[in-house]
Formats: structure tokens, sequence, C-alpha cells
């Protein structure tokens, strides 16, 4: 699939105003509603956008903790990435996981109400034997930066097929 400007412009918009009006869209982009509207679909369809939602402040609702944490796991099998990855999908506290290269195979985002219920979901990882063999628990303090990947409407190498 290429993107033209107008594609780019529209996931731009959309990542911004997920709320915008057909029309608002369209004339933002300078095109009637109907051939907007199809690219808004098209890029749906594609797997481009995946969906719309509400960014929410946890912290207003409820105070939480956010825990880095590096784990690397004894054995390097399919099998035993598999089982921890199961887990971690599993987990509601786990609002982030990544699989990395280097000297740790994984970096998690965990949120907790405190850090005795952290440490007791840790536990009982360690209990269930999903193979981890050691891990570092970082304490977030204060973010200083949070932000989503923007699209640029003017980045010619996102006009390449994708």
């Amino acid at each position: 699939m290429r993107l033209d400007r107008y594609d780019l412009k529209i996931l731009q918009i959309l990542q911004e105003n997920g709320r915008i009006t057909k029309s608002g869209l369209a004339e933002e982009i300078n095109l009637s509603i109907s051939p907007c509207w199809e690219r808004v679909k098209r890029l749906e369809s594609s797997g481009i956008i995946e969906g719309y939602g509400a960014k929410i402040n946890t912290a207003q609702l409820q105070k939480r903790y956010l825990v880095q944490v590096e784990i690397s796991l004894k054995q390097h099998s399919a099998q035993a990435f598999a089982r921890f990855e199961s887990a971690m999908q599993d987990c509601e506290e786990v609002i982030e996981c990544y699989a990395t290269g280097g000297g740790v195979d994984y970096i998690l985002k965990v949120t907790c109400e405190d850090i005795d219920k952290y440490q007791r979901l840790i536990d009982k990882w360690l209990i269930s034997d999903l193979g981890i063999e050691r891990y570092y628990t970082y304490i977030v303090t204060k973010t200083i930066k949070q932000q989503q990947h923007k699209i640029k409407a003017d980045c010619d190498p996102l006009l390449k097929a994708v």
C-alpha cells in the first residue's frame, strides 16, 4: 500500500484529534467528504489505523506506581519465551512488554497500587516458574517526557510502500 500526502495528513490529524468529524477532516485536508472518508476506511482496513480511544490520566482516578522491570530468562528457547510472553499478556498490571536484544530479554512497564503489591506480583512470577533468572526493578519517581510517535505529513520515507 502506498501512502500519499493526503493519507499522511489524515493520519497526522486523526492522531491529534480522533474525534474530528468527517466534514472537519475533509476540510482540513482539502478533499470532499466521500473521497476523504474512503481514505480513512482504507487506512483502517489495511491496519495502519488500529483504533481510536481516549488518553486517560489514570493518576487522576487512583494513585498508582509505575515500575520499569528488566527480566532475563534462564533458558532461551521458543517454549520458554512463549510461556513468559503468554503470562505477560494475561497480567493486567503489565501495561507494556518488549522483547529486547542485548543484556536482558524483556523490558516491562508495570503499574501497581503500591510497591508491596508489585513485590507480591514478582514473587508470584518467581513461584510460578516462568523461568526468570534475574530481574531488575526501577521505580519511576517522575515522568519527564511521555508522548506517542507523531506522524509528519512531509516525511518522504513514509510515502514509500507500507
